[in-house]
């Protein structure tokens, strides 16, 4: 048992929880992170820019938002079972030095998803979400403008459990995002499931078909206001819903303070059609110009 289990057993709950938020700001607000700077103005669309980027650069960096955030149910009352703290890494990097075929490029990524209930006496971490892939990106432009991109990407998830805890799934998932404005950016993204685990065989029922959503930069990129709707199956309109707002701690720096609320199923693989309402607080991390769904 380490040092930090044994400090949470013996601390009073609440007490808990101010130090939990209080370790996860000083984590993520004490590193600068100015090598993906998140930047909206014109610059960043500069054609010749994004070519170099695409052409000359194969690099190493974040591909979906990278978060550690802890919060309560807001539908039933808080206990030390389901108050938790949920955190995101998220990484890709480019395959390919120089463009493939119709200006695309090739692509690896890695993101995992952990639900830690660091209120409980033994900090168990509940549930770990692997989901490795490999894409096929192209940037879109139109009349000098860059304007987006879209992604064909080959994926696998899953929880590295065995017996009736495992879950796992894999999919060929098309995504693209759109500028329809220098603040505003649309995502989409469906995708075509095959090979599931037997213990997840109704996965879309609850994870869904398709998302599309909608991010909002203002006041100069302090705040981000993003809505994400994944349509499950069904003919009805049943949809797991993320809404997100982040504060940009530091003008050149891409942290945030992060606020997250969840409402649907399918938030983590090994209760995935159970359903949840969760707000969680905490810091963010965001690639530049596109956080991947």
């Amino acid at each position: 048992m380490n040092f930090i289990t044994l400090y949470y057993i013996k601390m009073p709950k609440m007490e808990k929880v101010r130090d939990v938020v209080a370790i996860i700001m000083l984590l993520l607000s004490g590193v600068p992170s100015v090598a993906q700077i998140v930047a909206l103005d014109n610059s960043a669309f500069d054609v010749d820019s994004i070519k170099n980027d695409y052409n000359d650069k194969p690099y190493f960096g974040l591909y979906k938002d990278n978060y550690f955030i802890f919060g309560p149910p807001i539908n039933k009352k808080p206990t030390s079972q389901n108050t938790d703290a949920k955190f995101q890494i998220s990484i890709a990097q480019r395959l390919t030095r120089n463009t493939l075929p119709w200006s695309t490029y090739l692509y690896m990524f890695y993101t995992q998803k952990c639900f830690w209930n660091v209120l409980e006496e033994s900090v168990p971490m509940t549930d770990l979400n692997f989901n490795p892939g490999v894409g096929i990106g192209k940037p879109l432009f139109a009349k000098s403008r860059y304007i987006g991109e879209m992604k064909l990407m080959l994926e696998h998830e899953s929880n590295g459990k065995a017996g009736v805890d495992s879950r796992s799934w894999n999919k060929v998932s098309l995504a693209g995002n759109f500028l329809v404005h220098p603040q505003i950016i649309v995502h989409a993204k469906g995708w075509v499931p095959f090979g599931n685990d037997k213990n997840n065989k109704d996965i879309l029922d609850y994870y869904g078909i398709f998302q599309v959503g909608m991010s909002l930069h203002a006041f100069e990129d302090k705040f981000c206001f993003s809505t994400l709707l994944t349509k499950r199956r069904g003919w009805d309109f049943n949809c797991n819903v993320t809404l997100e707002a982040s504060y940009r701690i530091y003008k050149k720096h891409n942290q945030y303070i992060f606020l997250q609320y969840y409402n649907g199923y399918g938030e983590g693989l090994l209760n995935y059609n159970k359903f949840h309402s969760q707000l969680r607080v905490g810091m963010v991390i965001k690639p530049r110009l596109f956080s991947d769904l």
